[in-house]
């Protein structure tokens, strides 16, 4: 009876490679693929390694032939149930931003006799991949900057960790740039605009439009004649003078009579920065004359009327 329960035991119990179970999808962040990442439970020989892993960003996918092979190479009690079983292996990686290989590639030319202000336009540009969390070293190779045309070419070395030497071939142009003031939000109409509205940026000479502000001596203090958006160029034609005088507003009328000093209430006819004239109607006598304006509320008259 004991003998009976033993092997009854023994014929439910599965064998040890039966543990084994197919994973469908799999993340790998090393450069080779294991075992492990095709089986669940893959037993010793879950280490070993089957060949090198997708490159950084990209997949690939073993059907089910080749899943019966590497489980019988190595000793996995693995059979296919449909025949359509696969594994879908990815890699993950990001880009390398281009302003990171533009920092590397100023660095070659600079001693060549590029300009700190000028703009590096790489042609047909597409960002080399490499491993998600790996350190990641560039070198320039061969720089050669031609400032009469306006021309570089250079070869880009990525260096590194889980992934061969990559050498990626750079040729563009070097584009002059220039300032221009750019609003830091967004403005009304009106706005007088102080220092911390706007903030000098650079951009390629050629686009810069006639009448662009470029210093900030040219806007702080001028008023908005229409709206600006934010991280637009602030043009000269869109600002004038700050009225200190609104059209209809009470204003103190300061009439100049020798050794006299004589006010009056009036009524601006019309708006006015500081320094202009404008008509002003005598509240009392109804009478309108044409003033000076000299600081906020205030206007003073030739003579009295």
């Amino acid at each position: 009876m004991r003998w009976l329960v033993l092997a009854f035991a023994l014929l439910a119990a599965p064998a040890r490679g039966e543990l084994a179970t197919l994973r469908p999808f799999a993340v790998v962040d090393d450069a080779v693929v294991r075992l492990s990442d095709l089986f669940d439970n893959a037993g010793p020989r879950a280490a070993v390694v089957l060949g090198p892993a997708p490159a950084p960003g990209g997949r690939q996918v073993i059907e089910t032939a080749q899943i019966a092979a590497i489980a019988r190479a190595n000793g996995i009690a693995w059979r296919p149930v449909g025949g359509g079983e696969r594994v879908v292996l990815e890699r993950p990686g990001r880009q390398l931003s281009r302003d990171e290989i533009v920092l590397a590639l100023r660095g070659a030319l600079r001693g060549q006799g590029l300009e700190e202000e000028a703009e590096l336009e790489i042609q047909a540009f597409a960002p080399p991949m490499v491993p998600e969390r790996a350190f990641v070293q560039l070198a320039v190779e061969g720089a050669v900057l031609d400032l009469p045309g306006a021309r570089f070419a250079a070869t880009l070395a990525i260096v590194a960790e889980g992934m061969p030497t990559q050498r990626v071939r750079l040729a563009g142009r070097v584009v002059a740039t220039v300032p221009v003031l750019v609003a830091t939000r967004r403005l009304a109409l009106g706005e007088v605009m102080r220092a911390q509205d706007v903030r000098q940026a650079r951009i390629p000479a050629g686009r810069l439009r006639p009448g662009s502000a470029q210093e900030p001596e040219q806007v702080v203090g001028q008023a908005l004649r229409r709206p600006a958006a934010a991280d637009q160029p602030i043009m000269l034609a869109d600002l004038s003078t700050p009225l200190a005088i609104e059209r209809g507003q009470t204003v103190t009328m300061i009439y100049d009579i020798p050794g006299m000093a004589l006010t009056a209430q009036g009524r601006a006819m019309e708006g006015a920065p500081r320094g202009a004239s404008l008509p002003v109607m005598n509240l009392v006598s109804r009478v309108v004359v044409e003033a000076q304006v000299v600081g906020p509320g205030r206007v003073r008259v030739g003579s009295l009327r």
